[in-house]
């Protein structure tokens, strides 16, 4: 197979952006995973935040995960992709400096594009996990980025959570994005077509979406109509390898009929022990659920 140039991926990215299509991501999370998304014919990647915490760490997506542990599974996937990969970069690992750091390592491991999301992360003392930074905050981020990147070919994403505001805030919030100088728009939490309009009319931008399989946003024409280019369905691969590595020790064991036969969301749950972290998070955080 073929090496490809990271600013040749980068390339490709810009175009699927500044195509009239849809696209649906590949969840990548290993070098293996990458290849196979490659060679199956899927225009982009994504290695998530919470699947590396899952890969890396075992544990849930409480933003444990540290920048250089990210920076290093990204390299992993960078070093083979043959297609763009997008990192999911949470909040950039810290304030607008931090950024300015993520943004340097992810682009020297090879990633094609990054979001950074302005949800208040890790989550603070009392505050609940859905809270946001201010707008001023969140455009710091953004503009710290784009002036962190070397390569202007890395795309950078500002990410937003419109289940945890007003529309009317959330569009202020992603044109204040845009105005910075955002190469695009991620949104996370849209309910359905009706939502998505009222803010994508006001986004003269590229739009991508996490919709987590949500049927209500399943035409792929409708929304490329509305501006969006990427979506992020979910991470159903990487799922499927835990339920996969689950059954075939079980196997091995011989335990397929005395145990029972645990559902990937199951395995996930049972094995990152969140409620652990909840408990510890309750103890000493004084957590707002």
């Amino acid at each position: 197979m073929p090496r490809v140039s990271h600013q040749a991926l980068r390339h490709s990215f810009r175009e699927l952006l500044a195509s009239s299509s849809c696209f649906q991501t590949a969840s990548v999370f290993d070098p293996m995973s990458a290849r196979i998304a490659a060679d199956l014919g899927f225009e982009v990647g994504i290695l998530g935040g919470s699947v590396a915490s899952l890969q890396v760490l075992a544990a849930p997506d409480f933003a444990l995960i540290t920048l250089s542990e990210f920076v290093e599974q990204a390299a992993r996937i960078g070093r083979v992709a043959q297609l763009p990969v997008i990192a999911d970069a949470d909040h950039g690992y810290g304030n607008a400096l931090n950024v300015m750091r993520t943004v340097q390592e992810l682009e020297r491991a090879g990633i094609a594009a990054l979001t950074i999301e302005d949800t208040l992360l890790p989550a603070q003392f009392g505050c609940k996990s859905t809270d946001l930074i201010s707008t001023e905050e969140g455009v710091g981020k953004v503009r710290a980025a784009l002036d962190a990147r070397v390569d202007p070919e890395l795309s950078i994403i500002a990410r937003t959570n419109a289940s945890a505001r007003p529309v009317h805030e959330v569009i202020h919030r992603t044109r204040a994005y845009q105005r910075a100088g955002a190469d695009g728009i991620c949104i996370v939490g849209i309910q359905d077509f009706a939502h998505l309009e009222q803010i994508a009319e006001h986004i003269t931008i590229p739009l991508m979406l996490v919709t987590y399989g949500n049927p209500r946003l399943n035409d792929n024409e409708r929304l490329a109509k509305l501006g969006v280019r990427i979506i992020v369905a979910g991470h159903g691969a990487y799922f499927a390898s835990i339920k996969a590595t689950y059954d075939c020790l079980r196997e091995q064991r011989q335990l397929t009929r005395s145990t029972s036969n645990l559902s990937a969301t199951e395995l996930a749950y049972t094995y990152t022990l969140p409620e652990t972290y909840l408990n510890w998070a309750r103890d000493f955080m004084d957590v707002q659920e």
